[in-house]
């Protein structure tokens, strides 16, 4: 006879699933909500060069706010082993030094920008370097960690998760060293009026999120 959960076992798994949940909606909505925020509210229009250059904007609490909540939630997930919980906390501190070291100050839409910071090379090379910590350990998360089973056989759902899970991983691998391709020779620049490394991210955090919506049972359940 198949043992029934307690309510604290039951609490346990919604919370669980809930952190998933959250940080998969915060995750995808960041760079709509940026984007249509600053179009909206500030009458800006024109796109900026990174996700990063939003927080000059008047959008920059909702991206400090959103980066924030993100790290909290990675702070308070602990997962199946202490991989999970290692891998979430680093990238959860990933996450606050991409808040706490703000990159500098975008060549875009310099206009719209409501905050104001000297150039700093130290705290660029820790913000993008942070950025960078935080994709590729959310990417190993979803690689590596989110397509472990506890069964001998995972079910038919557990194998098309798992798909979409190490799909949504190597999109995130893929922008971050497009966007390190881009800039080391130069040929960002030239894309600027596309604004690639945006876009490159916005892809990212989009397979990042889609992830974890994934993991927490929002489609693809097992019956």
């Amino acid at each position: 006879m198949k043992k029934q959960p307690n309510n604290d076992e039951q609490d346990m798994v919604i919370s669980y699933l809930t952190i998933r949940k959250a940080v998969g909606v915060l995750g995808i909505a960041l760079p709509v909500v940026l984007l249509l925020g600053t179009c909206l509210i500030s009458h800006c229009p024109c796109i900026r060069g990174a996700i990063s250059d939003y927080y000059y904007s008047m959008m920059s609490s909702y991206f400090t706010g959103t980066l924030c909540a993100v790290a909290l939630f990675l702070f308070s997930y602990k997962g199946y082993d202490s991989a999970d919980q290692i891998s979430t906390n680093i990238a959860g501190v990933f996450a606050l030094g991409v808040v706490f070291f703000p990159s500098n100050m975008g060549k875009n839409c310099t206009e719209c920008n409501l905050l104001f910071l000297p150039d700093n090379c130290l705290r660029n090379v820790v913000h993008y370097g942070s950025a960078a910590g935080f994709f590729f350990t959310l990417a190993y998360v979803s690689i590596i960690l989110f397509t472990k089973t506890n069964k001998d056989k995972p079910t038919p759902q557990k194998c098309n998760r798992n798909i979409i899970y190490k799909t949504c991983g190597y999109v995130i691998v893929a922008a971050m060293v497009l966007i390190g391709i881009l800039k080391a020779t130069g040929i960002e620049k030239v894309l600027n009026a596309y604004r690639p490394t945006f876009w490159l991210e916005s892809l990212a955090l989009w397979a990042f999120g889609f992830s974890w919506l994934i993991k927490g049972k929002t489609i693809l359940q097992d019956e």
